[in-house]
């Protein structure tokens, strides 16, 4: 039996590592690795597959081809990997296809998939934050609507597929890959991790001793008033605490556009690979982000993390684990900031199943359905 694997973003490639793995492990289905080529930024991109251990891809798309214009919007984007994707399937025909999280690849390979007839299983399934502005959640809610099988993070998730009406039998709790995979490369990190101007800055204040920031979300980077105000909290944490902020190329060019002030006391980097990000992050005082998969990680390795938005689709982070949700009013993300320096932030607790083996889960349910 044969699994196409899909990729093509940053999110995906910690989703897609522990899986890899765990069929190599197990051995009843052969996969082949498909790379859209969603983001074309080698620092987004690529250097995840080296420091992942992830296999060379054995096909790859051009869908951020920078010389189509319609690589820049939504509907370009999914329209070039859906044509590309379902070239390979009609090529090779394979058995299933296996998709992860939210990004436009997802939804793209599952829509040509499933109009092939081709199964389609999606892993992380059932998250929902209920606002249709976030093009994520669109991609989740047309994902989760095709799909055959789903492989659920949290008890949320569950709540959301039974109420939409799937069969209990094609609903997996199964814990969560992307806490497999930081738990896995926490114990490869080494002295030598933490090099290049991020490890410089961790070893100029030492553990414990600083903030790690990271904004990309539009409804944050790409209106100027609220870019404004998160900046606004954040230039005033940072005379209490140093923040480091790796930059994702979009919100670059926005700080630019938009004339936003972070202030003197906020260094700004290159976007980090894998393992220096994650050598930053799991000794930082705190964790400010807009990003579901870091409230995730920080929630499976304790560090306090405070999500700059109104809504979160991963409610178990704040239920159980370390996560706060502040939104974007600076009085608030101030007044959570400091209570966490205070000593009164929450540490909270691993969910159920976060225990680094959701991979195998998934692979054995996949080889008994496929069998």
């Amino acid at each position: 039996m044969l699994l196409y694997l899909v990729a093509g973003a940053r999110p995906n490639f910690m989703k897609i590592a522990p899986i890899v793995r765990a069929l190599r492990a197990d051995g009843r289905v052969a996969f082949k690795l498909v790379h859209t080529g969603q983001h074309s930024d080698r620092t987004m991109n690529d250097v995840f597959f080296d420091e992942l251990g992830i296999p060379p891809p054995d096909m790859t798309l051009d869908a951020a081809d920078a010389g189509s214009a319609c690589s820049a919007t939504h509907a370009g984007q999914t329209a070039r990997i859906m044509v590309g994707f379902e070239t390979l399937c009609l090529r090779e025909r394979p058995d299933a296809v296996l998709v992860v999280g939210d990004v436009n690849s997802t939804l793209a390979c599952a829509i040509a998939a499933k109009k092939l007839g081709i199964p389609v299983a999606h892993v992380e399934a059932g998250l929902r934050s209920g606002d249709m502005s976030m093009p994520e959640e669109i991609n989740r809610l047309v994902t989760d609507s095709i799909s055959d099988w789903f492989f659920v993070t949290e008890p949320a998730a569950l709540e959301h597929l039974r109420r939409e009406g799937k069969l209990d039998a094609s609903v997996h709790y199964v814990g969560h890959v992307m806490v497999d995979n930081v738990l896995h490369q926490v114990a490869q990190l080494s002295p030598a991790t933490g090099g290049g101007e991020a490890g410089r800055f961790k070893a100029r204040h030492g553990a414990g001793r600083y903030g790690v920031v990271t904004l990309h979300r539009p409804s944050n980077v790409d209106v100027p008033a609220t870019f404004a105000r998160i900046a606004g909290a954040l230039r005033t944490l940072a005379r209490e605490l140093p923040l480091v902020f790796p930059v994702h190329p979009r919100t670059r060019a926005n700080i630019a556009a938009f004339g936003i002030d972070l202030g003197e006391h906020i260094a700004l980097t290159a976007p980090q690979g894998y393992m220096a990000f994650l050598d930053l992050w799991k000794d930082a005082a705190l964790v400010l982000t807009d990003s579901g998969g870091l409230q995730e990680e920080t929630t499976a390795l304790g560090v306090p993390c405070i999500t700059l938005r109104e809504n979160t689709e991963r409610p178990v982070t704040i239920d159980e684990g370390s996560n706060v949700l502040a939104g974007t009013d600076p009085a608030a993300i101030l007044h959570e900031a400091r209570k966490i320096l205070a000593g009164r932030g929450k540490r909270g607790r691993r969910p159920h199943l976060w225990d680094g083996h959701a991979a195998g889960r998934i692979v054995a349910i996949l080889a008994r359905e496929l069998a």
